[in-house]
Order: structure tokens, then C-alpha cells, then sequence
């Protein structure tokens, strides 16, 4: 196995994903180190699964670079995953000035610390398929489509695409590969779902807190497109990506998508029914939502992912349907608000994942 024993330092790893990836690494065998904020949720699933537990924990900062480099260069890592970020769109209308230095100096501060870092020889920075120009086109988005955004966060990923590319052809060119031993990719998820996430301004996370206060779910947009996937799905692809930067080296460079399948590409209010549905079959009271008729913010109304380069490149497919990711998010809750270990859950619904990805690929 390619995990066990390997040193990996993770950015971001207070946050939902993070924490997620955090705990799977554990479970792999890796030797990680995290560097972030303190958790930017009150709860967080970082404290709930104790997911500092068997790893190095590092609260800091991305925007100061001196305290990013130190903590680098003390881990000594192989493997770098870039995931520290502001994530929110509505957050980045509220302060954009902290989401561009935060989406896009931090990430120029990550690859300036791995630049002067010998034990590295991979680093995965992971972005968002909202780097896009958004056209509102009805066919999915390939990793040579143009970038864009039209609010700041969707922006400020896109100016970290293009940072990362600049590094890459700069500092780490694939041509003076034996020079400087380091491989570096973007990836480039869809909609992420699953238990443990409380951010504010997230679909799920606002239906568990009005279902459970009994409130309706108050939805801006629910007739906008999304590609919906569980995060097991995404996180899967930045492991296959990390682990073939550092056996293939430049010839898996570049960017990725990582996305679901069609029958994945819903509009928001399909992802709630399909919650509804699955939240009262685990013990919730039902719930009821209700159109928010703003005024908001412009936000992307269609939008989907071609990941045919990651099923080629590197055998990633999803194994999940929209059904399931939506059922094991419900059922994670659920569970949790019942009394269940966060960490618990997460390890378990990680095993069950992994049991599929072994079964597709028997088939």
C-alpha cells in the first residue's frame, strides 16, 4: 500500500473536509500534519472526532508565511494537500478583500514554502469547480475550459489556478523535473455533502438545523443545477492524484476534475427532497422548506463537471449514487444527534466507501 508510514501536510484540516481527509489518512497509515485555523464552526466536526487525535495539530495561519514555512519545514513532508480556504460565496461578497488574500496569497504562500522544502515531491491544490467561467451552458465543464468567476470566491480560485500554474511552469516545470523532484496538481471538485458539516449558508447543514428546530428551510435558489457528491467521493481523487504525482512525477501534473455522475447533477430542491425523504427515515421530524425571494447575490444557476480525465488518468470513478451520498449525509446526522461518535461514524462510513471502491473495481 502506498500510504502507511508517509509523511503528509494538510492545510485546512479543521474544516469539514479537511477533518474528513484527516481522518482517512490516519486510517491509511500516513504520518500527518495539519496546518489551519482553529475550527471555523461552532460545533466542528475537528472537535467532535477529536480529529487532532494521532496526528500533528498546528493552528495557524496560511496568509503568514513565515508560520506556514516553519510548520512545512518541520513536518517534512512527501505529500502536500493544499485545502485551506475561504469556501463560502455569500462570505465572499461580505469580505472580499479576506477571501482573495486567504484563496489566493495563501495558496501563493503554500507553494513558495513547498518551493524551498526538499522532502517534497508532490503538492495538490485543491480549488473548485466554480473556477470556471460560468456560462450557463448545459454541458459539463472540461479542465482547458476558461477560467473565471463572477463573485469573489469563485474568482479568487480561479487567480489560485492560475497562480498555481504560473508556479508550476516557473519553479517546478516538468522538464527540469530531475532538477527539482517536485510534482503539482489542481483539483477541481463539485458539491460537497456529508456528515459534520455545520457552515453557515450550506444546503444540508441549514436543513438540519431548521428540520431539527422544527423551522422551514428557507432555500434561495432552488432551481439552480449542481453536481452533488459525498465527500468521500472527491477526497478519494486527491489520494489516486497525490499518490501518482509521486510515482508518475510530471505526467499527472496539471488540473483534474472530480465530480459525480449525471444522475448526480440535480437542482438544489431535488437534493433536499431526497434529504427530507431520507432525514425522517432515520427518526428526524419531517421538514418543509420555503423559496427565500431575496434579494441575493448572483450566484451560478447550471453548472456540472467532465471527469473523464480522471476516470482515464487515474481509474477514478464515482461509486456513489445521488441517492446514497444523500442517504449516508442524512444518516450521519441523524446518528450523531442521537448520541452517536462523530469519529466513529466517519471511520465507519469510510470503510463502507472503501468496501465499494473495492467492489467496482472486482467488476
Amino acid at each position: 500500500m502506498f500510504w502507511p508510514g508517509r509523511k503528509v501536510f494538510l492545510t485546512g484540516h479543521t474544516g469539514f473536509k479537511g477533518a474528513w481527509l484527516s481522518l482517512w489518512l490516519r486510517r491509511l497509515g500516513a504520518q500527518v500534519t495539519g496546518f489551519s485555523l482553529a475550527p471555523p464552526t461552532q460545533p466542528s466536526l475537528f472537535a467532535a472526532a477529536e480529529v487532532a487525535r494521532g496526528m500533528q495539530s498546528v493552528f495557524g495561519d496560511i496568509r503568514d508565511l513565515p508560520s506556514l514555512r516553519a510548520a512545512l519545514h518541520a513536518a517534512g513532508p512527501e505529500v502536500v494537500i493544499h485545502m485551506a480556504a475561504q469556501s463560502l460565496v455569500r462570505a465572499s461578497y461580505a469580505d472580499p478583500v479576506g477571501t482573495y488574500a486567504t484563496n489566493l496569497l495563501g495558496t501563493v504562500h503554500l507553494l513558495e514554502a513547498a518551493r524551498g522544502c526538499p522532502s517534497v515531491r508532490a503538492v495538490v491544490i485543491v480549488t473548485t469547480d466554480k473556477c470556471y467561467e460560468n456560462r450557463e451552458w448545459v454541458w459539463p465543464y472540461r479542465e482547458g475550459d476558461t477560467l473565471g468567476g463572477y463573485d469573489p470566491y469563485s474568482n479568487s480560485k480561479a487567480c489560485a489556478e492560475l497562480a498555481t500554474s504560473s508556479y508550476r511552469s516557473a519553479f517546478f516545470h516538468p522538464a527540469r523535473f530531475a532538477e527539482h523532484g517536485v510534482a503539482v496538481a489542481s483539483a477541481r471538485a463539485g458539491n460537497v455533502i456529508g456528515g459534520g458539516d455545520w457552515a453557515a449558508d450550506r444546503l444540508l447543514p441549514d436543513a438540519v438545523r431548521a428540520f431539527g428546530a422544527g423551522v422551514p428551510l428557507r432555500i434561495r435558489n432552488p432551481r439552480a443545477t449542481r453536481p452533488w457528491q459525498h465527500v468521500l467521493e472527491p477526497l478519494r481523487g486527491y489520494l489516486l492524484l497525490a499518490q501518482a504525482l509521486v510515482e508518475q512525477g510530471p505526467a499527472c501534473d496539471g488540473a483534474w476534475n472530480f465530480g459525480p455522475d449525471a444522475g448526480a447533477i440535480q437542482p438544489v430542491e431535488a437534493v433536499i427532497a431526497g434529504f427530507q425523504e431520507a432525514w425522517h427515515a432515520s427518526g428526524g421530524r419531517p421538514g418543509v422548506w420555503m423559496e427565500d425571494a431575496g434579494p441575493h447575490p448572483h450566484e451560478a444557476h447550471t453548472l456540472a463537471l467532465d471527469c473523464s480525465k480522471a476516470a482515464a488518468g487515474l481509474g477514478w470513478r464515482p461509486v456513489l449514487s445521488f441517492s446514497d451520498a444523500v442517504r449516508l449525509t442524512a444518516a450521519w446526522y441523524g446518528r450523531f444527534l442521537a448520541g452517536e461518535a462523530a469519529r466513529e461514524l466517519c471511520l465507519e462510513q469510510a470503510e463502507h466507501y472503501e468496501a465499494m471502491v473495492a467492489a467496482q473495481a472486482a467488476h
